[in-house]
């Protein structure tokens, strides 16, 4: 029978692994996607993960995440991980949108949402003494920098801010800056020596600005509204921190730990906007110490559709809401088959089965 997963590991972490195996000790960090429903095909690496895996070897780590990713990392820093996660999935496979929205509809909705999961346990969030939380989003700049507000400037902005990626990703960097909320108890070094052309600003974390980060992290432009007057933060317009960091290209080799990696893709695109550009796939020195656990094309195959839930389902399955809810949930039950053959291959490491990131 096909594996459920691809694993892909970086030369380090190869050599490491090959000498003592594979510790939950030697996690140091867990990145999180953006990718919307897509990140409901690992709710059963994150039970596993959160709910067993770690429980055997409790320490600080950083979980980062963009959009949903930054919605998964916050649930599991709650003092019931588990729980937070069935909520999360829950809550999220059961949006329902009538036929027409506008964005400030969705933004209703996702707040809502948001407020369901938080529960008002911000504190505990951002007291916990294993997990440092840190999300990802962005900051309008250039011609994004006044587009709050008005959808004619937000759409002009982002036309000229994709056309600009298209000649180089450098050039996305004078629209958008990179803001990350971090944990108060993570100085976020790792992060904070420039590593690429966008501009960093950094801001704690805390209760009163929790829910604006996770908020402004999945605003999707156009979809969602920009969220300003985060309190803490460089004032302006913040949206979906996928649109720098889509798959997280983040320099991880920076830490001597190892990074825990389960993604929806068996590739790293760095920003949304490269989703189309095969030769921007990370294949560099930040991935040496990654471990990226991945549903193979057998397991696909065996979803609903064939493919993994995606934004596009809202708009096939139309008002259908209980038949994409439903097959929304069959793919979150059948993703506790990853967790099942990864932790398998946790226990007794084959190097012969993965694959590096060439």
């Amino acid at each position: 029978m096909q594996s459920p997963i691809t694993i892909r590991i970086g030369n380090r972490a190869r050599q490491r692994i090959q000498r003592e195996g594979f510790q939950a000790a030697d996690v140091a960090i867990v990145p999180a996607a953006a990718g919307g429903p897509k990140g409901l095909i690992l709710n059963g690496m994150d039970l596993w993960m959160f709910g067993d895996f770690f429980k055997q070897a409790p320490r600080q780590r950083r979980l980062i995440g963009a959009s949903i990713g930054a919605w998964r990392m916050a649930a599991s820093t709650f003092a019931d991980p588990v729980a937070a996660h069935k909520r999360l999935a829950h809550l999220y496979a059961h949006q329902r949108y009538p036929a027409k929205v506008d964005a400030a509809y969705v933004s209703r909705t996702c707040r809502a949402l948001l407020d369901d999961l938080l529960d008002g346990r911000g504190a505990e969030m951002l007291a916990n003494p294993d997990y440092h939380l840190s999300v990802i989003t962005v900051r309008g700049a250039g011609p994004l920098a006044n587009a709050a507000g008005s959808r004619w400037r937000e759409m002009s902005g982002f036309i000229r801010a994709a056309l600009g990626n298209a000649m180089s990703r450098d050039r996305l960097a004078g629209a958008m800056e990179r803001v990350i909320f971090h944990d108060h108890r993570d100085d976020a070094a790792w992060l904070k020596r420039s590593f690429d052309a966008f501009a960093g600003h950094f801001v704690g974390l805390s209760e009163a600005n929790l829910h604006s980060a996770l908020m402004a992290s999945g605003s999707i432009p156009l979809v969602l509204e920009a969220v300003t007057g985060i309190p803490g933060a460089p004032p302006g317009a913040y949206w979906d921190g996928g649109l720098i960091d889509y798959h997280l290209h983040l320099p991880y080799q920076r830490d001597p730990g190892l990074v825990l990696y389960p993604h929806f893709s068996d590739h790293i695109v760095p920003g949304w906007l490269d989703k189309s550009m095969p030769w921007r796939r990370a294949r560099d020195e930040a991935l040496e110490n990654v471990v990226l656990v991945s549903p193979s094309p057998a397991f696909l195959a065996r979803l609903p559709n064939g493919k993994l839930p995606d934004r596009s389902d809202f708009k096939a399955y139309g008002q259908n809401h209980d038949t994409r809810i439903r097959d929304w949930q069959t793919a979150i039950g059948e993703s506790e088959r990853m967790a099942e053959a990864f932790a398998k291959w946790v226990e007794k490491p084959d190097l012969r089965v993965v694959k590096g990131f060439a």
